[in-house]
């Protein structure tokens, strides 16, 4: 179905091989195209409760974007990829079902930006992260600027952006990029493993909770408000009644997303 992706729907797990190894994974806009279309399926399909994204090989996640599109390009053009990259991450992003990055390698540039609008982030040891656009007159175009400062803080930022500098996968732990880090042969079990752990946990709840995170750092939405009315919103879910059920007779949660 797709020439720059492989896909495998596991244990209501999909997980989202990027595959152009001879090109280091580079995004093009085909992939990116593509990748819009993955994350339609992971909205749309009942089978499909968590997602992973990683990429193929031992070397790279995405090593950035596929540079040779971009010599012909004008402003106006410029502008135009960035926003289908905006639009694509944003999915990723707020998607209800929980979708996390492996990163296998080098997640550098748009590679990086992918990462960050997982959810949350995986590593191997052998990851590196940076937001190199400046050695190329650029700057990050599909949202990296603004969630690496989330991320990681505005001076930290702004240092990285500046210099294209790298990050190793334990400094992006310290620094507040990546939750985990892991051997290489370790990240997609670790990876499945948290999602088969969240999949235990009211998919509802879930939703809301990627909800109000974005929330707290969307400038046009009051947080706190979201906050008040999506928890209210849980109190007419039969998961609420369920999971109070479960607690009180001391068992095991049986939710259905209702």
């Amino acid at each position: 179905m797709y020439q720059t992706l492989t896909t495998q729907l596991d244990n209501n797990i999909l997980i989202v091989t990027i595959n152009r190894p001879e090109k280091m994974n580079a995004l093009n806009q085909q992939m990116m195209g593509e990748l819009g279309l993955v994350i339609d399926e992971i909205y749309r399909n009942k089978d499909i409760k968590a997602a992973i994204l990683t990429g193929s090989g031992e070397k790279a996640f995405v090593a950035g974007a596929d540079i040779s599109e971009f010599l012909t390009l004008s402003p106006k053009q410029g502008e135009e990829l960035a926003k289908s990259g905006h639009v694509v991450f944003q999915r990723i992003e707020y998607s209800p079902k929980p979708i996390i990055a492996a990163v296998n390698g080098f997640a550098l540039g748009g590679g990086c930006e992918l990462a960050m609008a997982c959810h949350f982030r995986i590593a191997s040891e052998n990851a590196k992260f940076g937001q190199p656009e400046v050695n190329l007159g650029l700057i990050p175009g599909y949202g990296g600027t603004q969630r690496l400062t989330q991320l990681i803080g505005k001076g930290k930022a702004t240092e990285l952006m500046m210099t294209g500098d790298m990050l190793s996968a334990t400094e992006a732990q310290a620094w507040g990029l990546v939750n985990h880090v892991v051997k290489l042969e370790e990240l997609l079990p670790k990876a499945i493993a948290i999602l088969q752990k969240i999949q235990t946990k009211a998919p509802l709840a879930i939703a809301r909770v990627v909800k109000c995170v974005n929330a707290a750092v969307d400038k046009d939405i009051d947080g706190w408000e979201t906050e008040i009315r999506e928890f209210a919103a849980c109190f007419a879910t039969k998961d609420l009644q369920e999971g109070a059920e479960a607690f009180i007779q001391k068992r095991q949660a049986n939710f259905k997303g209702e």
